[in-house]
């Protein structure tokens, strides 16, 4: 009967036929106390012994009948316990799977990647470079819509400073008026454009796809 690893301590080896022969002839020795009696009983059921309770007994023995050292332990053997497998911790078995997703996932574009579709990363204002160019550009042409209003009114109405500013402001309205009408004609353009590449990618795979199939 196998011993737990967790209950062994110090050294330990493995029995043998000389060591259970001896231990059945001390369970029985009236010359050893009550408590190694029953140490030896205990012993001689089990296929891992401590070496010390077994040192213990043959101390404990008569010399004239107990066996030689040499004879008693040959033919056994060192027995190692193996050190308790290490627990991971929730935390890291949630990083793990989610490496192992990552992992996954790009393993699978990098299998599809020939046949999906390829994303359209040309967008309006995308980036910050964008969004800060379409914004200089409007302040550029409102102002040059206000300055054009400016002088046209002022050469109609004889300086007239009331009128001088209406006619900026009108247009500075009429400049952001035609800002907006080609953002949205732009806009429409981009959605135009991506339309019909989508449309066209099904129609060249599977014209490709019959090309294959004819030869």
């Amino acid at each position: 009967m196998a011993t737990d690893n967790s209950n062994r301590v110090g050294l330990v080896i493995s029995s043998t036929d000389s060591i259970r022969v001896y231990l059945s002839g001390a369970s029985n020795d009236a010359t050893l106390s009550d408590e190694l009696r029953q140490t030896s009983s205990d012993l001689l059921l089990r296929s891992e012994i401590p070496y010390a309770s077994l040192r213990a007994l043959w101390m404990a023995s008569d010399p004239s009948t107990r066996p030689d050292l040499t004879r008693l332990f040959s033919g056994t053997h060192f027995v190692f316990s193996s050190p308790k497998p290490r627990e991971k911790s929730e935390e890291l078995k949630a990083r793990l799977k989610k490496l192992q997703d990552l992992a996954e996932r790009k393993e699978y574009q990098e299998l599809v990647k020939d046949i999906a579709p390829k994303k359209d990363v040309e967008e309006p204002f995308s980036s910050y470079k964008d969004q800060l160019g379409f914004g200089l550009h409007v302040v550029v042409t409102m102002f040059s819509g206000y300055l054009l209003g400016y002088a046209a009114f002022r050469a109609l109405f004889n300086h007239s400073p009331t009128m001088n500013a209406a006619g900026g402001i009108l247009g500075l309205v009429g400049a952001m008026l035609v800002e907006t009408l080609l953002f949205i004609i732009r806009s429409s353009n981009a959605d135009v454009n991506k339309t019909r590449k989508f449309s066209q990618k099904p129609r060249s795979s599977f014209s490709t796809s019959r090309i294959k199939k004819t030869q």
